[in-house]
């Protein structure tokens, strides 16, 4: 849809998308310092949509949020978080907003699209997986263990060159799983636009369906980021990657265990791990 837009109605939709609960609270001169347009022009995406106001557009994102927020039995040990002081009650936000994400995040996740995912990711000759910043972290741990059932997965950049250096060869037989949240890290669209040029299959994980109007993913694992602090929270997008995980060592069959058999071997062997001191 936005390649269809004018720049700054695409500038106002891909607001709307990265912020719907910001979008769906916000007054109108809020939302258009926020995303750094005109209320005019919110008016005209509201009309170029086929709503009859501005307000007709934020109604369906109001209610959703309405029906988000609809109040969940807590477990005693939550509640009584609240009740300890200012430490408890920001340790009962972060708690609460933890479990929401997760189960926000894995609702997204139709069973369908995972089968597709799961496909493309066995049949693929290469399985390429970057981020950067603190979304690296949940690359490198999806490489680290998806290696062990899948093992054509890649996690780039490796050393010191750039993710695009890595994907030089990359065909139509490969895919790329790029990992990123807003803000949008450049090096990630552009590895990702430079993926598509080359043919290859593109999977997003990330907070927004469309992070770029410079290329269309095959596949998004929406996922939700939203904190009660400064910084976007991760939790939902590592239960994802969990649930991936499960499918690719379930569809891996006996192969898959054998190799992850084999891994553990190894650590065993070498002492990869500490062990205490028996005692006597």
């Amino acid at each position: 849809m936005l390649p269809a837009l004018s720049p700054r109605l695409q500038v106002v939709a891909k607001y709307i998308l990265d912020h719907p609960s910001d979008f769906g609270l916000d007054p109108i001169r809020k939302t258009a310092r926020k995303s750094g347009v005109s209320t005019y022009t919110l008016v005209r995406l509201a009309e170029h949509l086929g709503f009859s106001s501005y307000d007709s557009l934020r109604e369906p994102f109001r209610l959703a949020l309405v029906d988000t927020a609809a109040p969940t039995p807590q477990p005693g040990w939550l509640e009584s978080l609240g009740e300890k002081g200012e430490i408890g009650k920001t340790q009962s936000e972060a708690v609460q907003n933890s479990l929401a994400i997760v189960t926000r995040s894995l609702e997204h996740q139709n069973p369908g699209q995972m089968a597709r995912i799961v496909e493309m990711l066995l049949s693929a000759r290469t399985v390429y997986i970057t981020a950067v910043r603190a979304s690296y972290g949940l690359a490198y741990y999806l490489h680290y263990v998806g290696r062990m059932a899948l093992p054509s997965m890649q996690l780039i950049p490796r050393h010191m060159n750039s993710a695009i250096d890595e994907l030089h060869n990359a065909t139509s037989e490969d895919v790329l799983i790029a990992i990123t949240f807003d803000p949008y890290s450049r090096e990630t669209v552009e590895a990702c636009a430079f993926a598509r040029a080359r043919g290859a299959k593109l999977i997003l994980l990330s907070d927004s369906e469309v992070i770029s109007s410079a290329f269309q993913p095959d596949e998004v694992m929406l996922v939700t980021v939203l904190s009660p602090h400064h910084f976007a929270c991760y939790s939902g997008a590592t239960a994802v990657i969990e649930a991936l995980v499960s499918h690719l060592v379930q569809q891996g069959g006996p192969e898959a265990m054998a190799r992850i058999k084999s891994y553990e071997t190894l650590r065993s062997n070498t002492d990869a791990y500490s062990s205490a001191p028996k005692k006597h």
